[in-house]
């Protein structure tokens, strides 16, 4: 029951903290397995604070609940982010009352959703509205983060304005209630909102793919195209002969896939299948056994002792290069009016041990059980608490086993001193405290292996902690003993071969709760290649980023405005798409939605070029000097769509009545929906015995179609080729096509749109389902190499040949890449685009 919560007094003495509780030992990757926890959200296992809203225990099955007050620095938009491994949710209240509580982010909500740290674009749901905030307010937050036995453990907020998202994690949080003097039975402080139960709000997390949500590209086809004849003349002419075109350059068979390239996508469409990468992460091009050693600390640096003892202190320069919205925190306490007696806690006696680094300490808890004696040779220095810092060790540390199995080294070491250790008596093996899931538990693999991303911006962990107590060990039985190195330099890790033994049982360590960390924003696609990445079936659209894009569209519609004198103004940046060429200029597609003076709306889809102009400049000695090249906006004459050309759906088929049926039914639903009678359905058909092809096209409602009759065993070049022979207009697209497909309403325009006759077809690259997946639910990957779909002016395909029907007989699989083959010998590009909702 969500309770009314009356706000605490301030005090200033205890700014930059936020509340933490946990709870742990409890499974399950989601929020909702989280509320599920009897004692949440009043009874955690441990309260304290946090300096930073980007916390990593490195520990597994636990949740977490941060909470406190956001002072905005200045006034403003706000942009909020969450990134998080497992789930989280962010809420915000719209005042300083916890009621008023509002969800604005979340990462997943099934508990497979993750993302690795800093990256804040991987799911639509991460980033909030844009939210106005008053400095002269404070504003109740609360962020709920899960994690389950497997991956790196991270959950981390950023905060922007508008003009610089995603810039900086936030460092200056406030805490809402001083805890350290209270009784784990004192809950009545503790807020319980809507956040902490079932949610109720409105607008709940979805577990559908990102890419199966609405898009505005989706509908544009719906709207009115602008008049050609305020087009004409906006931009000057220039020819279009970009510099990739290798036309009778002799190829190998099916070396033609080779020369695709990819286009960027702006704004992000998602067809990247997040859904899938708890399966398949090749997207983050890291090796499987990378992945199983390190997962994703590289891309954090954990904050030192010192900082987090100190907290962060803003002095108005902090993080200026990309940080422009500072938050001010303040720590809040409740005056409890309790008796002496119950404000004073015991405070437990200090232990004289032997001490180990925290390094050592994370390393041995990752160790597999077994019937061992570990022995650690040498004894241990005794440092002063929070004095020494001791850096993770690259050296080797030598450790005598009983025992050969199984081996899970999680992290690698990067110093050169061992570190040694006094044996000790060791307790009973039943006093101590497992972490069973530690041996099962694995990060998030890559099943297929790629290259490694060079990073320079993204740093490796930072491993300087103070010192812990040394963990006790069980003492078993002896039996023949053998040394191995328990950490490996960097040349002599062994990855392949017999299996390593196992070192020492897993144990309970101290888990340092509040731990912070520093991390940049990921951006994965940047470092992403325009080529077809046949290894990774997961990866969506390239994305183009929003500065390059936008300064296209700004240039374009001020040239658009001056020759109508304001006649139009831009409503929506629908789509762009570029086609990368940094020798000659690179090719973009402008969708736009605009208003005319009558407030109107009409779309523009209009191809563009950017000019590469090289020229020289006459230096004083009369010589001549390069000068940096311009970029000129023009039209590329020739390189046009037409928004009328007929496509013809070209099928060959044989004795598949329930997909012909379905085929059928999809092309009716296609003319309803958009209205649109320009597309012709074609059908050849290998005498069907189980069903009348030609009757079931008689009786739709299809307003065009065409049937030919073929005998013998199925060929789909054949077939396909006798499609194309009914076609008398040559200035009309083909489009080679199967069953089994999913047709979106968008896909006429779609194609009429990504062809240009002499210049470019068009391969969408589909998603193959998995078994039992409906396309409601797009499971499955992307068919990356295959172009069994291709659309082209039928004029571009008879100078090409058309179908290969000699080589390809009455078996099919090839006949697609050595059409490819020819389109590339004849300078007609293949352009593939990944479709959503396809």
């Amino acid at each position: 029951q969500i309770k009314e919560h009356h706000l605490p007094p301030l005090f200033l003495q205890y700014e930059g903290q936020a509340n933490l509780h946990v709870f742990e030992d409890w499974c399950g990757g989601s929020t909702a397995e989280l509320r599920k926890n009897l004692h949440y959200p009043l009874y955690p296992h441990s309260r304290t604070t946090v300096k930073k809203l980007a916390v990593s225990p490195r520990w597994t099955n636990y949740g977490l609940r941060i909470f406190g007050y956001l002072h905005p620095y200045t006034d403003g938009e706000f942009v909020f982010a969450l990134s998080s491994e497992d789930n989280s949710e962010l809420w915000l209240s719209t005042d300083e009352s916890p009621l008023n509580l509002q969800l604005l982010a979340w990462v997943g909500k099934t508990g497979t959703e993750w993302t690795a740290p800093g990256e804040f674009d991987k799911y639509v749901s991460q980033s909030s509205r844009s939210v106005r905030l008053s400095s002269q307010r404070r504003y109740f937050f609360e962020v709920i983060h899960k994690q389950n036995n497997k991956g790196t453990d991270h959950v981390e907020v950023a905060v922007s304005s508008w003009t610089f998202l995603f810039s900086c994690p936030i460092s200056y949080v406030p805490s809402l209630v001083y805890e350290t003097n209270l009784l784990m039975s004192d809950v009545s402080h503790i807020p319980q909102t809507a956040a902490s139960h079932l949610h109720t709000a409105a607008r709940q997390p979805s577990s559908a793919a990102d890419m199966l949500r609405e898009d505005p590209r989706d509908n544009l086809y719906k709207v009115p195209l602008i008049k050609s004849k305020y087009l004409h003349g906006v931009l000057p002419d220039c020819s279009y002969k970009p510099s990739y075109t290798i036309k009778d350059f002799p190829l190998m068979r099916y070396q033609g896939l080779q020369f695709i390239h990819m286009s960027y996508i702006y704004p992000n469409d998602y067809t990247r299948l997040t859904n899938m990468e708890s399966e398949n992460s090749c997207f983050y091009a890291r090796s499987t056994h990378y992945m199983e050693m390190f997962g994703f600390s590289r891309y954090m640096r954990l904050d030192l002792p010192e900082r987090q003892e100190k907290g962060n202190i803003d002095n108005g320069k902090t993080n200026k290069s990309s940080f422009d919205t500072k938050l001010r925190i303040d720590k809040l306490q409740w005056r409890q009016q309790m008796s002496n007696n119950s404000m004073l806690q015991p405070q437990p006696e200090k232990q004289d041990e032997s001490q180990l680094s925290q390094a050592t300490q994370v390393s041995v808890r990752h160790q597999q059980t077994n019937q061992t004696e570990l022995k650690l040779e040498g004894p241990v220095k005794k440092v002063e608490q929070g004095k020494s810092k001791l850096k993770r060790p690259t050296y080797k540390r030598k450790v005598k086993l009983l025992k050969t199995v199984k081996q899970t080294n999680p992290l690698r070491p990067d110093d050169r001193e061992p570190l040694k250790a006094k044996e000790e008596p060791k307790p009973p093996a039943e006093h101590l405290s497992y972490k069973q899931n530690l041996i099962k538990s694995s990060p998030k693999m890559n099943q297929t292996q790629t290259h490694i991303i060079n990073d320079s911006k993204l740093q490796p962990l930072r491993w300087n902690t103070t010192l812990t107590k040394t963990p006790r060990v069980v003492k078993q039985r002896t039996t023949a003993t053998k040394e191995y190195y328990l950490w490996g330099a960097g040349g002599d890790f062994d990855v392949a071969g017999e299996e390593p033994p196992t070192p020492a049982p897993v144990f309970d360590p101290e888990v340092v709760w509040s731990q912070t960390f520093q991390v940049d924003n990921l951006n994965l696609q940047s470092r992403r290649s325009d080529l077809i990445d046949l290894s990774c079936n997961v990866s969506g659209n390239l994305l183009l980023h929003s500065s390059d894009a936008l300064s296209i569209v700004k240039a374009f519609m001020e040239q658009l405005n001056k020759k109508h004198q304001g006649r139009f103004t831009l409503d929506r940046v629908v789509n762009v798409v570029k086609r990368l060429d940094g020798v000659q200029g690179s090719r973009y597609l402008l969708e736009l939605e605009l208003k005319d003076v009558n407030g109107q709306l009409v779309r523009l889809s209009q191809y563009i070029y950017t000019l590469i102009r090289h020229s020289r400049q006459r230096r004083r000695d009369s010589s001549f000097e390069k000068a940096k090249p311009e970029l000129v906006l023009c039209n590329p004459v020739g390189f046009r769509w037409n928004p009328f050309a007929t496509v013809h759906f070209v099928v060959p088929v044989k004795n598949q009545a329930r997909w012909v049926q379905q085929l059928i039914a999809d092309m009716e639903k296609l003319f309803r929906e958009t209205g649109d009678d320009n597309f012709n359905l074609i059908i050849a058909d290998y005498n069907s015995t189980d069903m009348d092809v030609r009757k079931a096209l008689q009786k739709s409602s299809l307003p065009r179609y065409q049937y030919v009759k073929l005998s013998g065993n199925f060929e789909r070049s054949a077939g396909l080729q006798a499609g194309i022979n009914l076609i008398n207009d040559d200035h009309s697209i083909v489009f080679l096509c199967d069953l089994h497909i999913d047709f979106p309403s968008f896909m006429i325009d779609t194609i009429r749109k990504h062809c240009v006759e002499g210049y470019m077809a068009f391969a969408p690259i589909v998603m193959r389902l998995d078994c039992g997946s409906p396309p409601s639910e797009a499971r499955g990957y992307w068919e990356v190499n295959g172009f069994g779909l291709l659309a082209i002016y039928k004029s571009d395909l008879d100078a090409v040949g058309g179908m290969n029907t000699k080589e390809f007989t009455d078996r099919w699989g090839g006949e697609d890449w050595e059409l490819l083959d020819r389109l590339v010998l004849f300078a007609v590009f293949s352009f593939s685009l990944k479709g959503t909702n396809e």
